[in-house]
């Protein structure tokens, strides 16, 4: 199903640029605006994304461990509340959805950590040897 094509229009002036490119895999800290009474703060939100829906609302969601427990949360890419997103690091991953990772504890859990733009370079250098 495509959407309207003034609806795209609209959807592509409220898109947000300023996001930098991750994936699934990648812990990213998000600074997430807290209203308290009159009051506004940033607090971040530190973790794995473990699911990036994508479309004109699209969303992705974020996992971390506080205190022995999973919180996820989920932010849409064009949500006000969404201050900043950084990248802190990136892991390597075989899959779209990392929903395996909530049945995980511990030691079980760990991830390689890789550096992403290496990951690329190799590949396009071992597609022109070949």
């Amino acid at each position: 199903m495509s959407i309207h094509p003034v609806m795209q229009r609209l959807a592509d002036k409220l898109k947000r640029t300023d996001l930098p490119a991750f994936k699934a895999g990648d812990q990213i800290r998000v600074q997430v605006k807290i209203k308290e009474g009159d009051k506004e703060r940033l607090q971040a939100f530190e973790g794995l994304v473990i699911a990036i829906k994508n479309g004109p609302q699209g969303s992705f969601t974020v996992r971390k461990m506080s205190f022995g427990q999973g919180v996820e949360r989920i932010f849409p890419f064009n949500s006000k509340v969404v201050d900043k997103v950084e990248k802190v690091r990136s892991y390597r991953v075989r899959r779209a959805k990392l929903f395996y990772i909530r049945g995980l504890r511990g030691k079980a859990a760990r991830m390689k950590e890789v550096a992403r733009d290496k990951v690329v370079k190799a590949g396009v250098q071992a597609a022109a040897q070949a």
